[in-house]
């Protein structure tokens, strides 16, 4: 049996189908904003469906590898430390 330690954090349970969308809208909105912003001159060059292409292309890994990580992080600080009140 392991003793907990300061490091260790009681587990938090899945987000809800709810919470798993706002999660995603507030990762995937404000990348897109960027992404359209930083590279508008380049991307109003192209079609529509290379220009999605291209923005999906760069936006997914960004928000799978390194936004939703730190998101269920946050969350899981929220709630354990709703929890411990």
């Amino acid at each position: 049996m392991t003793r907990p330690t300061s490091k260790t954090r009681p587990a938090v349970a899945p987000p809800s189908k709810h919470q798993l969308a706002l999660m995603i809208w507030l990762a995937v909105f404000p990348t897109l904003v960027a992404l359209n912003v930083t590279l508008d001159d380049w991307l109003s060059r192209l079609t529509p469906v290379v220009r999605t292409f291209v923005l999906v292309t760069i936006a997914v890994p960004i928000v799978i590898y390194g936004l939703m990580p730190q998101l269920h992080k946050l969350r899981g600080r929220l709630l354990t430390r709703r929890a411990s009140r």
